[in-house]
Formats: structure tokens, sequence, C-alpha cells
């Protein structure tokens, strides 16, 4: 089979990866906020008031976190707590957690090598 014959069936073959039919990404656009995550941690221990909420989390404006509340609320994780599926999404974000604190450094440099290669480009 020649070259443009195999580009030919690739270009008509659907593609793998697809954000409409990937559950990844569905998940990944709950949780993809910083503001979401920050909410779900504030919630893990049980109710907490409005005002009380916007304390903890640093930075969070009144209006964003009615926004995200509310998406956490049409996606079922939140019902002034926690839902069960909210609850069941702690554990996977710990280890999303976790992963950031090891690897965070190793981000950083790569980072740093990575711009430090194209100002030498320059």
């Amino acid at each position: 089979m020649s070259n443009a014959e195999t580009s030919g069936l690739a270009a008509k073959r659907k593609p793998d990866i697809s954000p409409d039919r990937c559950d990844y990404t569905k998940f990944l656009d709950i949780v993809s906020s910083k503001w979401s995550a920050l909410i779900l941690y504030a919630l893990e221990d049980g109710p907490v008031r409005f005002g009380e909420m916007g304390r903890r989390i640093e930075g969070i404006s009144k209006k964003m976190q009615t926004q995200t509340l509310r998406q956490l609320e049409r996606d079922g994780l939140v019902h002034r707590e926690l839902t069960p599926l909210g609850q069941s999404l702690i554990g996977p974000l710990r280890e999303l957690k976790r992963w950031a604190s090891a690897h965070h450094g190793e981000v950083v440099q790569a980072r740093d090598n990575y711009d430090r290669t194209l100002e030498r480009a320059d």
C-alpha cells in the first residue's frame, strides 16, 4: 500500500481520541477549575456555610463561589454538602494532589529548561 493510500485511509478513519467521546475529558470539565477542587475539599468534612467557605478558600470571589457551587450541584456532586457522588471524587482528587506535590519540582525544572532553550534559540 502506498503512502498516499495509507494517508487516505487515515483521513477517513475517525480519531481514536475525541473530547466528545472520552469520559476522562468530561471528568476534567468538572474538576478543571481550581475552584471546583477547592470547594470539594472545603466540603469534605461536612456542610459549610457560604461565608465560611469563602473565608477558607483564599482568593475566591462570591460570584465565582456561587457559579462553581451551582455547576457542582448541576453535576450532582454537591447539594449543601458533598453528595455520595461528590464524596467518591475526593479520593481521585487526593491522588492528583499527591502526584502534583511529588512532581511539582520536576515540572518547574522542565519549564525552566524549555524556556532557556527558547531564549538561546532567539
